[in-house]
C-alpha cells in the first residue's frame, strides 16, 4: 500500500449532509459531495491485512484494497478500470448500497472501518467528470440474440455483462422508462435518476436495445419471445407486497409502500396523477408500517411532502447499537440503523404489532396496536411472539403506508405463459447456472432470490451473463463475480 500506516494517521470521516430545514423543500440528494483530497485521505486507512475480509463481504467481490490504493495514489482512471471490473454500477451502490464490505473490514475489528462505499462513489464520479468513461462497444458481435426482460440492476447488469461478451441484446421492460427499483423505488433525495440516466444513456451507444413499455407476456407474447431469441433471462423483481390481512385493511387511506413510492418519483419527473389516484402525505398524519429502508425512504418522502407528523412502527425489537454475539465479524450484523430520513423528523417504535384499523366515513383514522415481546425460540429456531397484557393503544392515522417487504415476483402473465417450475416461496425456481426449469430461459436477482439488496441483484445478473453466455458458446471469458 502507498501509506501503510494511513490508518494509523487518519481517522474515519463520514461524508457531509446537506442541513434538513434545506433538504426537506427538495428532492436532491442529500450527501454533500466528497472532495478528492477528502476521498484520497480517507483511501489512505485502507491498511495492508494480509487478508482482506472486504472482499467476502461484498456480493460482486470488489478489488477493494486494490481500487483504494490506487486512487490515493492519484492513479484514478485505474482506479475506476479495477472498480468496474467487478461492479457494473458503481455510482449506484456507491450512494445506496448498505456497505457489507465496509462491517467486514479488517480495520473494523478494533477501529472504525474504511469508508469504502464512499470512496467507491467518489472513484466513479471522478472518473465521469474527468470524461474517462465513454462508450465502448464490443468489436465484434456473435450473431447470438439475448434477451433480458426486466431493467431492474439485476437485468441491467445482466445485459451490460452479455453485450460486453458480443451478443446482441435486447432489454424488455413494461414501464416506460428503465431502471425497475432504481427509478421508481428509490427516491431521487438518494439517487437522482439523471445518475441513472447517464449509465443508461451509456449502455445504449454501446449497443444495447431497450424496449419499454413493453409488458412481455401480455402485449408480447412468450412464444414469440422463444422463437426469437436464443436465450432469454427472467430478471422482474419480487413485486408482489406483503400484506397485512387485518380488521379495517378495506379502509381508505391504507396504500402499499411501493405505490407511494412510484407515484413519488413520478411526480418528481413531473409526470401528472390524477387526483382520485394521488397518494400524499401533505398535512396527514402519516404512519409507515415497517422498519426497514423502504420504509425509511417513506418516511422521507412523507416529509417532503409536508406531511403533519411521520411515525414509523416495527413489529420486531430494537436492534443493538453495537454487534452482539449474534453477528460477530466478519458477518453483516443486525444493528440500528438511523437513515438521513430519520434525521429529518420522524418517531420511531419497535416491538408494536397492529391488531385492526379504524375509520371513520370508510378513510382510516386510527390504528389499534398492542405491544409484544420476544421471550425466545420455538422448535424450528424462529423468535416467537408474545402480546404484553394491557398494552394496547391507538395511533392516530390519516394516512398508512405498509412497507412490511414483498412475497414473490408477479406470477399472472409471464411466468404463467412460460411455464416455468416456482419454488416453495413462490420464486422462479434455477439451477446452479441460473437455468430455469425450461432450456434457454434463465433467471437472475429477486426473482430469483427474492427480496434483496441492488448489488446482490447486481452480483446475480453478472452471474446468470456468464452463465448465459457459456450456454451460448460453450465457454466464456466473462467474469466469476
Amino acid at each position: 500500500m502507498a501509506d501503510p500506516k494511513g490508518f494509523l494517521k487518519i481517522k474515519r470521516k463520514n461524508s457531509e449532509y446537506r442541513p434538513v430545514c434545506e433538504r426537506v423543500k427538495d428532492y436532491k440528494e442529500v450527501v454533500v459531495a466528497r472532495s478528492d483530497e477528502h476521498s484520497q485521505e480517507q483511501s489512505s486507512r485502507c491498511m495492508d491485512c494480509g487478508v482482506p475480509f472486504c472482499h467476502w463481504g461484498c456480493p460482486v467481490g470488489n478489488f477493494i484494497p486494490e481500487w483504494n490504493d490506487l486512487a490515493f495514489s492519484g492513479h484514478w482512471e485505474r482506479a475506476v478500470d479495477m472498480l468496474h471490473a467487478c461492479n457494473n454500477f458503481p455510482e449506484i451502490t456507491g450512494r445506496i448500497c448498505p456497505a457489507p464490505c465496509e462491517y467486514a473490514c479488517v480495520l473494523g475489528v478494533n477501529d472504525d472501518p474504511v469508508t469504502i462505499r464512499e470512496n467507491e462513489l467518489a472513484i466513479i464520479e471522478h472518473a465521469f467528470a474527468s470524461e474517462y468513461i465513454k462508450p465502448n462497444p464490443p468489436e465484434s458481435r456473435s450473431g447470438k440474440m439475448v434477451a433480458v426482460v426486466g431493467s431492474g440492476p439485476a437485468g441491467l447488469a445482466c445485459a451490460d455483462q452479455l453485450n460486453k461478451a458480443g451478443h446482441s441484446v435486447v432489454l424488455f421492460e413494461r414501464d416506460d422508462k428503465a431502471g425497475g427499483i432504481l427509478r421508481y423505488g428509490i427516491p431521487d433525495f438518494k439517487l437522482d435518476k439523471s445518475i441513472l440516466d447517464r449509465r443508461i444513456n451509456l449502455l445504449k451507444k454501446e449497443g444495447i436495445e431497450f424496449r419499454m413499455d413493453l409488458n412481455v407476456g401480455v402485449d408480447y407474447s412468450s412464444s414469440k419471445l422463444l422463437k426469437e431469441f436464443d436465450a432469454v433471462c427472467l430478471t422482474g423483481g419480487s413485486r408482489v407486497p406483503r400484506d397485512l390481512k387485518i380488521e379495517g385493511r378495506d379502509l381508505k387511506g391504507i396504500h402499499f409502500a411501493m405505490d407511494f413510492l412510484i407515484q413519488g418519483n413520478k411526480i418528481v419527473a413531473g409526470e401528472d396523477i390524477e387526483d382520485d389516484l394521488l397518494i400524499n402525505a401533505k398535512g396527514k398524519c402519516v404512519v409507515v408500517i415497517g422498519g426497514g429502508d423502504t420504509g425509511s425512504d417513506c418516511v422521507g418522502t412523507a416529509n417532503r411532502q409536508g406531511a403533519s407528523c411521520v411515525v414509523q412502527i416495527e413489529v420486531m425489537p430494537k436492534p443493538s447499537e453495537a454487534r452482539t454475539d449474534d453477528f460477530p465479524w466478519p458477518n453483516y450484523p443486525l444493528l440500528l440503523k438511523i437513515s438521513t430520513s430519520h434525521q429529518e423528523g420522524s418517531e420511531r417504535h419497535w416491538s408494536i404489532l397492529t391488531k385492526k384499523f379504524s375509520g371513520e366515513n370508510g378513510k382510516v383514522k386510527k390504528l389499534q396496536c398492542v405491544r409484544v415481546e420476544f421471550p425466545g425460540k420455538d422448535e424450528n429456531g424462529r423468535a416467537k411472539m408474545c402480546e404484553v397484557a394491557g398494552s394496547e393503544f391507538e395511533i392516530e392515522a390519516d394516512l398508512v403506508i405498509l412497507a412490511v417487504g414483498f412475497v414473490h415476483p408477479e406470477h399472472k402473465g409471464l411466468l404463467e405463459s412460460l411455464g416455468v417450475d416456482l419454488d416453495d416461496r413462490g420464486n422462479v425456481k434455477c439451477d446452479d447456472n441460473f437455468m430455469t426449469s425450461k432450456k434457454k430461459i434463465f433467471t437472475a436477482g429477486d426473482m430469483h432470490r427474492g427480496q434483496s439488496l441492488v448489488v446482490w441483484a447486481i452480483s446475480e445478473g453478472r452471474k446468470a451473463a456468464r452463465a448465459i453466455d457459456e450456454y451460448l458458446m460453450g465457454t466464456s471469458n466473462l467474469p466469476t463475480m
